[in-house]
């Protein structure tokens, strides 16, 4: 998608007929199961399926011209991969103009393979950037624990707390210290929620740099650059 465009209901004049628009993207939800690369302009594009206007459609057309230049890409299981989980999560603050609601997204690794990731909208409004990083941590840590159960129904041990990378010093400061409380009592369940799994050894808190936030490709519009960096990460490649 285009840098710095947030779309609105209200933008453009509404298609005589959505039937087409509602068709392809129903499609594209689809198609997200294997190309995590259009997590973020798919969950976008499904916001308008209601009521698509003729902009929304021209968005539309873009990923899918995106999609047709691309088609060889899919995503690569290395046969020598270990079973350590990694995750990685992220935030945008009040990204919808219409409701002042934040967007969470995440992606989980299994050695260097990438095997679960979402994009989707905040159901509450965070007050901080660092509550939105929170509900955000709230959400993969959900994800980390059934996978931690998976694989130990598979007989693959998982004693060691899982890495959880975030760009937010203050989210991971919640998420450790009980003593925040009063910084975070407002958020509710996430935070108890994430505190509680890191005392249990779930999930350990790490900081990365925004510049190597995995997860950053599914909250955001990128450079050509920055996303042919991050499907290099993903390992979202053409075959050999």
């Amino acid at each position: 998608m285009e840098l710095n465009v947030h779309l609105r209901a209200t933008d453009g004049e509404l298609l005589p007929d959505p039937t087409r628009y509602r068709h392809i993207v129903g499609s594209l939800v689809y198609l997200v199961v294997t190309r995590p690369d259009i997590s973020h302009a798919v969950h976008i594009l499904s916001q308008f399926v209601s009521a698509p206007t003729q902009l929304h459609y021209t968005h539309l057309l873009r990923v899918l011209r995106y999609l047709h230049g691309t088609m060889s890409h899919r995503l690569f299981f290395p046969r020598s991969s270990s079973l350590q989980l990694r995750a990685y999560c992220d935030a945008t603050w009040a990204s919808y103009s219409s409701d002042c609601r934040s967007l969470s997204a995440f992606c989980v690794f299994l050695g260097v393979s990438l095997v679960a990731w979402k994009t989707k909208k905040q159901t509450a409004v965070s007050r901080s950037s660092a509550e939105a990083e929170l509900r955000a941590m709230a959400l993969v840590t959900a994800e980390v624990t059934w996978l931690r159960w998976l694989l130990e129904d598979f007989g693959v041990s998982v004693s060691m707390p899982t890495s959880l990378f975030s760009d937010s010093t203050g989210a991971i400061s919640m998420a450790l210290d009980p003593m925040k409380h009063e910084l975070s009592k407002h958020v509710g369940v996430d935070a108890f929620y994430t505190r509680s799994q890191v005392q249990d050894g779930i999930v350990a808190p790490q900081y990365v740099t925004s510049e190597i936030q995995l997860a950053d490709l599914f909250t955001k519009a990128q450079t050509g650059a920055r996303h042919r960096f991050y499907l290099s990460k993903l390992s979202v490649l053409d075959p050999p």
